[in-house]
């Protein structure tokens, strides 16, 4: 919702966050456009990312944001991520809504393979990605300019799928 910009913005601006992030303007604005261009696309569609609020049940407070976005050439493949208030993990908060975009995933979707990336340092994501079913498939070594990312990449194929 483009009302939570200034929350999503705070969150997603902490500097323990933002050294995960892939977006690239943390600001309240910055943050609005991304989810007023995200609204015009339907989850799954190509072109982009479509985040979700994750709230806590008890006060409805925002402490997240998870999203889901085609992988782009690899049909049937759908890459998912997940973003927690430091304050609030730990509290099963990324795992219970990452488990629901799985099964949206496979279910709404008929992904055939869904795909999270973390960076290999971290190991909340990585956590995240182990208890929702998913399996180390690859580490990754990307260098840009002067600068080397190492990171995970983890999957979950329907076939090796257990449902609850």
């Amino acid at each position: 919702m483009p009302e939570d910009a200034e929350t999503i913005s705070a969150y997603r601006s902490i500097p323990e966050v933002r050294q995960y992030q892939g977006w690239e303007r943390t600001d309240p604005r910055g943050v609005r456009e991304q989810i007023e261009e995200m609204a015009r696309r339907a989850p799954g569609e190509p072109g982009g990312w479509v985040q979700f609020s994750v709230e806590e049940r008890e006060s409805g407070r925002l402490v997240g944001d998870v999203g889901l976005s085609p992988a782009e050439g690899e049909p049937g493949v759908i890459k998912v991520g997940y973003t927690i208030l430091p304050e609030v993990q730990g509290r099963g908060y990324a795992t219970e809504a990452v488990r629901a975009l799985v099964d949206y995933a496979f279910d709404a979707l008929g992904a055939d393979v869904v795909r999270a990336y973390a960076s290999e340092e971290n190991e909340p994501s990585i956590r995240v990605a182990e208890k929702v079913g998913m399996r180390l498939v690859e580490r990754l070594e990307h260098r840009y300019d002067d600068e080397v990312w190492y990171g995970v990449r983890y999957e979950l194929r329907r076939e090796d799928r257990q449902d609850d």
